[in-house]
Parts: structure tokens; C-alpha cells; sequence
């Protein structure tokens, strides 16, 4: 089994890089979802939000409401950090769990890992998976904030506010093994991704793990 991790900044492609390898054959678990599973009702993540935050961000159904939740935890650094507390080790749990079943179905599996925050919570250092392979989805700062504007309606303050609260550019190319150049045309995106999966499938674990001396895969 090879595992993945794919990562890059807010708007930068990492869903279309993702969709394209599963598409391909991996076996692609988003952190975006499991992190929205612990949360659910019934979950003991669900109830520790409950016991800290109140019963004003959970709805009147019994889910998380995360607009009150959202507006609970900007600009509280303390809420924020009592917030990631009770999700992220959730997460990792579940994640391992999914890589596990992955590998039990099939141990030539290669498995992406989609974790948008991989850079914000530790990097490879401080993860508790072995990555084979790291990939960044990476295009312009000024572009991403333009894609958050016209294709998800934010305003350009509030695009860009979040874009600047995120790690930058640079500190995810420091940690990439393969940078996938997304500020082209999707097909221009999709066939970096398709020579990445021909690399992978071709030579298996020791194509995945750069040499010594040998540069990235970029667009």
C-alpha cells in the first residue's frame, strides 16, 4: 500500500486533483468529511461541542448547527483551540481506521489522503501517518481569492481574510513531495495528475519516495 497525503491552500484545486486520482483507482479519503462524521448526532465529538459550547450551536434537529459554532470560535483562539481539541484526534482515529480497511481490501492499494491543514497542524513531522508521498495543489495566492469570488460568491475581504489565515504558500511547497500546478485549465491540471498515477502505478512504493538529488514533479 502507498499513502498520500494530498494538501494545498483554500481554492486551490485539492478537490480536483482528488477526484481525479480516485477516478484513476486510489482509494481517497477527504479529512473534510471525517471531520464532519465525528460530529454527527450521537457522537462523542457531538456531545463534547455540547458540554463546552452550549446548546445554542447544536439545531433544533440535533446536529451541529456551524454557523453558531463558526461564530462562537472566530477570533477566539481559545474556543478555536478547545474546538480542534475534541475534532482533530477524532479525525485521526477515523482516518487510521479507513486506511486500515483500505489495506485489509487490498494491499497494493494506494490511498489519498485529502487533509487541507497538513501544514497547520504539524506537517509530516508531527503526523502520525507514514506518508509515502506528500502532493500540493498549488496556484497564486491572488488566483484563489479571484476563484473564491466568482465560483463560491464570497466577498473579496472575506476571501481574502481567509486565505491569509492560512499557511502559506511557500511552507506547503517546503513540504511537497510532487507540486501539482493547478493555475491552468483543468485539463492542464488533470494531466499532471495523470503522469503523477502513471508514475505511482508504474514502479510502486520506490517510485513514490523521491531520490536523492531528484527534483519534484511540478506543472
Amino acid at each position: 500500500m502507498q499513502l498520500i497525503a494530498l494538501t494545498g491552500g483554500i481554492a486551490a484545486g485539492k478537490s480536483t486533483v482528488g477526484r481525479r486520482l480516485a477516478e484513476l483507482g486510489a482509494s481517497r479519503i477527504d479529512a473534510d468529511q471525517l471531520a464532519r462524521e465525528v460530529v454527527e448526532p450521537g457522537t462523542p465529538g457531538l456531545r463534547a461541542i455540547r458540554e463546552r459550547f452550549g446548546a445554542e450551536v447544536i439545531r433544533a434537529d440535533g446536529a451541529l448547527d456551524r454557523a453558531a459554532l463558526g461564530a462562537r470560535v472566530f477570533g477566539d483562539a481559545a474556543a478555536l483551540a478547545d474546538l480542534n481539541a475534541i475534532v482533530h484526534p477524532a479525525v485521526r482515529e477515523l482516518a487510521e481506521r479507513r486506511i486500515a480497511e483500505a489495506a485489509a481490501a487490498d494491499p497494493e492499494a494506494i490511498v489519498v489522503y485529502e487533509i487541507p491543514l497538513l501544514v497547520e497542524t504539524g506537517g509530516r513531522a508531527a503526523s502520525t501517518v507514514p506518508w509515502d508521498l506528500v502532493v500540493v495543489a498549488d496556484a497564486p495566492a491572488a488566483l484563489r481569492i479571484d476563484r473564491l469570488v466568482e465560483l463560491r460568491g464570497l466577498e473579496r475581504a472575506e476571501a481574502e481574510r481567509r486565505i491569509g489565515s492560512q499557511a502559506g504558500d511557500a511552507e506547503r511547497r517546503a513540504i511537497a513531495d510532487v507540486v501539482i500546478d493547478t493555475s491552468g485549465t483543468e485539463q492542464e491540471t488533470l494531466d499532471q495528475v495523470d503522469a503523477l498515477w502513471a508514475r505511482l502505478r508504474g514502479s510502486g512504493e520506490e517510485a513514490a519516495r523521491p531520490r536523492r538529488g531528484e527534483e519534484p514533479i511540478s506543472g
